[in-house]
């Protein structure tokens, strides 16, 4: 990981993954196949948008801190093979994609926080890190009643 050194630099990285998330997601829902999925993909790119506004805030304002709250972890993504975005991927292609990106952006956010100046700045991207897991659970129970129910 690219060494910081300063808040700044940090607030910045994470904004600029945060805006790539959005991306993402919007990319997502263009090919979806569809409403639901088109649906779930508008959905996770609104909440990547409200992470990215808290890091603006938190730039322009200063830093205030949010409550780590654990997670459970289905660890379903672990064991998926990679996929990659395209126009005819299928529900099942597109969740796990999505379920890959969630565990990048917690282990991202989880590192940031260990080399995080401050406790509060810490304490921030804590509770990102667990929100993007909170993105991966609800991806993990996605793919468990729609697709390993249907195997």
């Amino acid at each position: 990981m690219k060494d910081f050194n300063t808040v700044e630099e940090i607030l910045d990285f994470a904004i600029g993954e945060e805006q790539l998330a959005v991306d993402f997601y919007s990319e997502l829902c263009e090919v979806a196949k569809t409403d639901d999925m088109k649906q779930v993909f508008t959905d996770f790119a609104a909440e990547e948008i409200k992470h990215k506004q808290r890091l603006l805030k938190i730039k322009e304002e200063g830093i205030f801190t949010l409550e780590p709250a654990r997670v459970v972890d289905l660890r379903i993504a672990d064991y998926m093979v990679s996929v990659k975005p395209s126009s005819n991927m299928t529900y099942e292609e597109a969740l796990i994609l999505a379920m890959k990106k969630e565990k990048a952006a917690f282990k991202l956010y989880s590192a940031l926080a260990e080399k995080a100046p401050t406790e509060g700045l810490k304490n921030i991207f804590l509770g990102l890190a667990m929100e993007e897991s909170k993105h991966k659970l609800r991806f993990e129970v996605e793919y468990d009643e729609f697709v390993l129910k249907e195997n």
